[in-house]
C-alpha cells in the first residue's frame, strides 16, 4: 500500500486562492514578432456524445464519447504597420495553409510570471475583419483574425502537461 500523497496548500481548509485575472495574456505565434492583443475569446473542446441502447435493454440508453470538436479562437489586435499578421491570413487566401503553433499565455496580477499556457497546434487563419473606422470615434483600430486548429494542450505554471483534448 502506498502512501497517500499529501495535498498542495491550495487544498488545504483556510487557504483562499483566488481567481486569475483575464487582462495579463500574451499570444506567441511562430514567425509572428510583434503583436498588441486586446482580446482572445474562442478557446473550447467539445466531445460528441453517441447515443445508443444495447441489445436487449431498451430501458437505458448509454452514452459513449464521438468526434472532437475544437472551437476556433478570435484574436482581437490594435492595427499596427506590421504585415506579419496581414502575412499570413494571405498564404490561406492563396490556398497555402500556413499551419503554425500558437501559445496563448497567462500571466500573473504583476504582468511577468506565466501561470498557464494553452498551445493550439497547427493553427491557421480562417477569418479575418478589418477595424472599424469612424471618423467621430476616438477608438483604437482593432481588428479581428480567427483561427483554426487541430489541437489544444494545457500546462501550468507547475510545469504539469495535462494530456492533450
Amino acid at each position: 500500500m502506498t502512501a497517500p500523497t499529501p495535498a498542495s496548500p491550495a487544498a488545504q481548509p483556510g487557504n483562499v486562492l483566488d481567481p486569475f485575472p483575464t487582462w495579463n495574456f500574451k499570444l506567441i505565434v511562430d514567425k509572428i514578432a510583434e503583436g498588441h492583443f486586446t482580446e482572445i475569446s474562442g478557446l473550447g473542446v467539445k466531445v460528441e456524445r453517441i447515443s445508443y441502447r444495447e441489445a436487449g435493454n431498451n430501458a437505458v440508453v448509454r452514452a459513449v464519447p464521438g468526434r472532437v470538436t475544437y472551437s476556433s479562437v478570435t484574436l482581437r489586435y490594435g492595427l499596427t504597420a506590421s504585415p506579419e499578421m496581414w502575412d499570413w491570413l494571405t498564404t490561406a487566401v492563396q490556398g497555402r495553409v500556413d499551419r503554425r503553433t500558437a501559445h496563448i499565455l497567462l500571466l500573473d496580477p504583476s504582468g511577468i510570471n506565466e501561470v498557464m499556457r494553452w498551445t493550439l497546434n497547427n493553427a491557421w487563419v480562417e477569418q479575418w475583419h478589418g477595424a472599424v473606422l469612424d471618423a467621430m470615434s476616438h477608438e483604437l483600430a482593432i481588428e479581428t483574425l480567427v483561427l483554426a486548429h487541430e489541437g489544444l494542450q494545457r500546462v501550468t505554471n507547475s510545469g504539469r502537461t495535462a494530456p492533450q483534448a
